[in-house]
């Protein structure tokens, strides 16, 4: 489809008449013009006149400059051809994850493959980042709690700035508490919008929750009247020699009352196996549709156009 990008420029097009038309002339009167006399005003003469000579056709003369005008005209409006919409519908899921940064997340009770021993936090990031980079056509959100509880980042079909700005997270930033009520009403705010049978949560955190103005059971039933299914994850050890154990008994009752799971991710290979599940219960749901088009400019035709009769004009002018 033929079309210009602003077609408003076509009102241009009459100013050269109007100049011509409106524009106070003033004739000089060669009385009044002082009489010069110099020896090579013969020559001077002929070479004006040739300017003027009867080589030039005035006609041609006005059609090269009506379509110079025109063309310039015409490429300052941007024509344009416009090809087919292509319409695209995306499915995929909405996740909300919501990862606590309180003091306990520094507890070093998660070993590498190859022994080495990390904190709970880093071990989040560590199995979060894969899991993240493959979740094409997916819509993320990030929320980060203590404190209180943060939305770091709003569902998104960009993972990859999502992962960044998990990766850039750190312990204190949002506080040392663990406000996991807040963290939950937060993310009803963010998913109440979405279709229904994509609204999850997946909350990350050691189970302790002893900050914030919502309790988890009434931010879990919050979430359960908009159907909201929360994942639970419990991130640490649940014995040993740490002090900081993992508390799983409210994080399966928030799982249990909004219809979701709760998994206990003891080491990095539970966690990849909890996603692993996540991603065969998940339902997708359809995005928001995206509609390409492809503009493809012709301006530079009418511009030549242009050009190439200025050019004649001045060749012709000149012969």
């Amino acid at each position: 489809m033929f079309t210009f990008q602003w077609p408003w420029v076509i009102t241009l097009l009459p100013l050269p008449l109007l100049i011509w038309r409106f524009w106070p002339h003033q004739k000089l009167q060669s009385d009044n013009l002082p009489q010069l006399r110099l020896p090579t005003t013969k020559y001077v003469q002929q070479a004006f006149s040739q300017l003027d000579s009867p080589n030039l056709n005035q006609r041609w003369k006005w059609i090269l400059l009506t379509l110079c005008w025109l063309g310039l005209v015409i490429a300052l409006m941007y024509p344009q051809w416009l090809n087919k919409h292509i319409e695209i519908s995306q499915t995929g899921y909405d996740l909300m994850l919501a990862v606590d940064l309180s003091g306990s997340m520094k507890t070093a009770d998660f070993f590498t493959s190859n022994r080495q021993q990390i904190q709970r936090i880093d071990a989040v990031k560590l199995v979060l980042e894969p899991f993240i980079e493959n979740r094409f056509g997916d819509r993320i959100g990030l929320i980060l709690f203590a404190d209180q509880a943060y939305l770091q980042a709003p569902l998104t079909l960009d993972n990859a700035a999502v992962n960044s700005l998990l990766q850039k997270a750190v312990i204190g930033m949002a506080g040392h508490e663990t406000a996991i009520g807040d963290a939950i009403g937060l993310a009803v705010k963010k998913l109440r919008e979405r279709p229904e049978s994509s609204r999850i949560l997946i909350l990350l955190t050691d189970g302790d929750n002893n900050a914030g103005t919502l309790e988890p059971f009434k931010a879990a039933q919050l979430a359960k009247q908009y159907n909201i299914r929360i994942y639970t994850i419990g991130v640490g050890s649940k014995g040993g020699m740490f002090r900081q154990k993992l508390n799983e008994k409210p994080l399966k009752q928030i799982a249990k009352i909004t219809d979701g799971s709760y998994f206990p991710a003891t080491d990095l290979h539970a966690l990849v196996n909890v996603y692993e599940h996540i991603n065969k219960t998940l339902t997708k749901t359809e995005a928001e549709s995206r509609t390409y088009i492809q503009r493809i400019p012709l301006y530079q035709w009418p511009l030549g156009i242009a050009m190439l009769a200025l050019l004649m004009l001045q060749i012709v002018r000149f012969n």
